[in-house]
């Protein structure tokens, strides 16, 4: 980590020139959140210009030696199923059919972890909705380092996997709300027939960017959908620009997730149809039912109590091991919380200690990678707090539900503790019973049994955690169910 150290004193020797400069100290906050993203992550997704770099964070669980045979699932017939969908008709009327507009992003980021690309991928497809123009869904290229499967087993050199294996909704091609006349969202395959390449306008990122720079969201949007909406061309294709001029040539790229400037999105995305319409897919939804026995009460309640185990449960998410050290880089440069984590709603909020403090580093490990008595206070504390908000109406949260990678017998101990605390049923998602084809999406599977838990904690540096904030905020949750460490 010679040149993490190097670039330390680099970073802290900008910052003692910048002082009274504070837009400009913010701005090289940022960069310095992106650069450690890109030194944390494997070399392959520095060095290979279609692999774009942001931090990662979601748990895949691992098939079992029971599982490994016959392997990956193929997705056959979901493949076949998005080929066939009802708006792959050049005879279609207009706004869809051979007269269509469309937009494809090939700038969007592949080969990173699942909530890096999901959140780029809902907020291209309300651009394209708002610029009334058909979205172009694309395959998720997994990271190499992420894939369940061992290559020995893998089916492709890259493995892939359909979209609507991971999520539903109008993003990925199922229809926006009755009356709405919106084009809907085509695979990249059918924009291949019906924007054959003499059709199309290219948009590359480097004609774009620039000249709107590290502006609000809301600006950055309107820019592009002003592009978009009044271009006459009906076919576009967004491309990124080379590797060395933008490392991240997204449209709503880590810059901007990244930071505050996010937020200014947050009131119409949120009620927007492409987040009111988003919805569990068929694969992860039959996941969650399978093991919906794991989480059923196994004692009587002192009080009347929800039949429904989600609305008695505690979700909570604890990334160990890898994470450590990211945390302990983000934590040096003072970063703060990611995307929708850092909405103003929300309880916990964290703000960073100034550079010269002495416990600037310890504070922040504190919140992103907290200890194991920081860990039981959290969840006692959260608890507490949701019953007192429910304000004498009847709950119960006796379900816990541990979304981890860790494995050793620091979770037993933890496990341990929570048993003492009353916690009546205790659930880890190594316990979960997936076949081949939720395997494949079960960060996916996680994180929908979080959105439905009564109560969630997650990690506020986290993409998966903001991603699970979005939907429990879309679907009506109260803010005090939200908590980070």
């Amino acid at each position: 980590m010679l040149y993490l150290r190097a670039f330390s004193g680099l970073y802290h020797r900008c910052r003692k020139a910048l002082v009274g400069n504070r837009r400009i100290q913010s701005f090289l906050a940022i960069v310095v959140f992106v650069f450690v993203a890109t030194l944390l992550l494997p070399e392959q997704h520095r060095d290979d210009s279609e692999e774009q770099v942001a931090l990662s964070d979601e748990i895949t669980s691992e098939p079992t030696e029971s599982w490994r045979f016959p392997g990956p699932p193929t997705f056959e017939k979901l493949w076949r199923w998005e080929q066939d969908l009802p708006q792959h008709d050049l005879q279609l009327p207009f706004p869809e059919g051979k007269t269509g507009r469309y937009v494809k992003f090939s700038n969007q980021a592949r080969r990173l972890g699942w909530n890096n690309c999901f959140n780029e991928i809902l907020m291209n497809s309300h651009l394209a909705y708002m610029s009334k123009r058909a979205y172009v869904f694309q395959t998720y290229h997994w990271a190499a380092n992420h894939y369940p499967w061992p290559p020995s087993q893998r089916l492709a050199e890259q493995p892939q996997t359909p979209l609507n294996a991971l999520f539903s909704g109008p993003a990925v091609g199922s229809p926006w709300d009755e009356g709405d006349d919106a084009p809907r969202a085509v695979s990249e395959s059918w924009f291949e027939i019906v924007c054959p390449e003499q059709e199309r306008r290219i948009i590359n990122t480097t004609d774009v960017k620039p000249w709107i720079g590290a502006a609000e969201g809301s600006k950055i949007f309107a820019d592009w959908q002003e592009l978009l909406l009044n271009a006459p061309e009906r076919c576009i294709e967004v491309v990124p620009a080379p590797y060395e001029v933008d490392n991240f040539p997204q449209v709503f790229d880590l810059w901007l997730f990244g930071s505050s400037r996010i937020l200014s999105l947050w009131p119409e995305f949120s009620k927007s149809p492409t987040s009111r319409l988003l919805e569990t897919s068929p694969i992860v939804e039959s996941a969650v039912s399978r093991n919906k026995y794991l989480f059923l009460p196994r004692h009587k309640p002192s009080q009347p109590a929800p039949r429904d185990p989600y609305q008695r449960m505690l979700a909570m998410h604890i990334r160990r091991g890898d994470y450590s050290k990211s945390c302990e880089a983000l934590a040096s440069f003072g970063s703060t919380f990611y995307s929708w984590n850092l909405l103003p709603d929300l309880p916990d909020a964290f703000i960073p200690l100034r550079e010269d403090h002495p416990d600037r580093i310890a504070k922040a490990m504190e919140h992103c990678s907290p200890s194991f008595d920081a860990i039981l206070k959290k969840v006692r504390d959260a608890r507490s707090d949701y019953l007192l908000a429910l304000n004498g109406r009847h709950q119960t949260l006796d379900v816990l539900y541990i979304l981890t990678n860790e494995h050793d017998e620091w979770l037993d101990e933890l496990l341990d503790a929570f048993k003492k605390d009353h916690w009546g049923t205790i659930v880890t998602s190594h316990e979960l019973e997936l076949d081949a084809e939720q395997i494949e999406v079960s960060m996916a599977v996680d994180m929908d049994i979080a959105r439905r838990a009564a109560v969630f904690i997650g990690n506020g540096w986290s993409s998966f955690t903001s991603n699970i904030v979005h939907r429990r905020l879309v679907d009506g949750k109260l803010p005090i169910s939200i908590r980070f460490y």
